[in-house]
């Protein structure tokens, strides 16, 4: 029998908690029956709900806490005051071997800034990447940076791309992922001069996915590449437009089918292509946001998911590690470091 993988999950985090994280943790046992879970928070709240669930009560040790970081928390404020909330005794049980990776919805900054202090990041990495998959015309596309670094020098930028395509070979199953930087053209002379600079280094390097080029933000949901890198205030910015977009669409697609009775009766008549739609850009099957580049998996889900969503949060997690995902990244950065000393010193000062 192989080994069961340990999954941490913050009970408490999310907009919804315990109602959401248990359910949703009953159904990721339900598709991996080797999951055995660590769940943190306030077991007065935790108990009656697991005991719905018993293949996930027997699979499964509750750890008391009922300290939990609150969605508005300051990530200063959560590092100071959060030592024995559900958060941080979830992502301490990954550093001291206890669980093999960390699930939670709870607040981004308060996860990043507290993973980041506690797990640190891997040999060689300057800064962890938040990463997520968003669907495409024919798949789906993996964007980095969502958030973490509002500003990334070349290096950095180097770096999320090994680390875009080894994640792209581990979610969507590329041999050899096509990598692109974001930029606002795709001729070379366009963009500032650390994607430029990116990009020469990508353009002669060997290392887990192929350089693609330039890419434009329209290239993004046509899925003209596996991988896309960019900054975090620039990926961030992405990411929240193209929510709105598909937002806004439903809204549009609603209001047509109501505008009059024969309308009404077409939306009747479209109705099974509208549900295959529907399903095909279901920001829950794409939930779980990875943070790269730490030395321990950790997994964001969305804060305002549902049990369905935060399922899916818990098997990215179980296929990371399943996959071996952050010996992967060693073995690749080790290439990459190897192939030729294109960082200059100024890339390579601390931050």
């Amino acid at each position: 029998m192989s080994k069961k993988i340990t999954i941490a999950i913050d009970a408490m985090g999310g907009d919804l908690g315990v109602n959401i994280t248990i359910p949703g943790a009953a159904l990721a046992l339900k598709e991996h029956s080797d999951i055995h879970f660590l769940i943190f928070g306030d077991e007065a709240r935790i108990r009656p709900i697991l005991s719905r669930y018993p293949d996930l009560r027997d699979s499964s040790e509750v750890i008391h806490t009922d300290k939990f970081i609150s969605n508005t928390e300051k990530p200063s404020v959560a590092l100071r005051k959060g030592r024995g909330s559900s958060m941080r005794l979830a992502i301490n049980s990954v550093s001291e071997g206890r669980a093999d990776c960390v699930v939670s919805a709870g607040n981004t900054g308060a996860l990043m800034a507290m993973a980041k202090m506690v797990l640190k990041c891997l040999p060689d990495v300057r800064r962890p990447a938040i990463a997520s998959v968003m669907p495409t015309k024919d798949g789906r596309v993996v964007m980095l940076d969502l958030g973490a670094n509002l500003s990334c020098d070349s290096e950095v930028l180097i770096q999320f791309a090994l680390l875009g395509a080894v994640y792209s070979k581990v979610v969507s199953g590329k041999k050899k992922p096509t990598v692109g930087l974001l930029n606002v053209g795709t001729e070379d002379v366009k963009g500032h001069e650390e994607l430029r600079s990116a990009a020469a280094v990508l353009e002669r390097v060997n290392f887990a996915g192929h350089y693609h080029g330039f890419v434009e933000g329209s290239d993004i949901p046509m899925g003209k590449t596996d991988v896309v890198v960019t900054d975090g205030f620039t990926g961030n910015i992405a990411l929240k437009m193209a929510e709105g977009v598909a937002k806004l669409s439903g809204m549009y697609i609603k209001d047509a089918f109501k505008s009059s009775p024969l309308a009404m009766i077409g939306g009747l008549l479209a109705a099974p292509a509208l549900k295959k739609m529907k399903a095909k850009v279901d920001p829950r099957m794409y939930n779980g946001g990875m943070f790269l580049g730490l030395d321990g998996v950790c997994v964001k889900s969305h804060g305002g998911t549902d049990e369905v969503g935060f399922a899916n949060a818990v098997m990215v997690a179980y296929d990371l590690i399943d996959n071996k995902f952050n010996d992967q990244v060693a073995a690749e950065l080790e290439n990459l470091m190897s192939q030729e000393s294109f960082f200059t010193s100024d890339m390579i000062e601390e931050d």
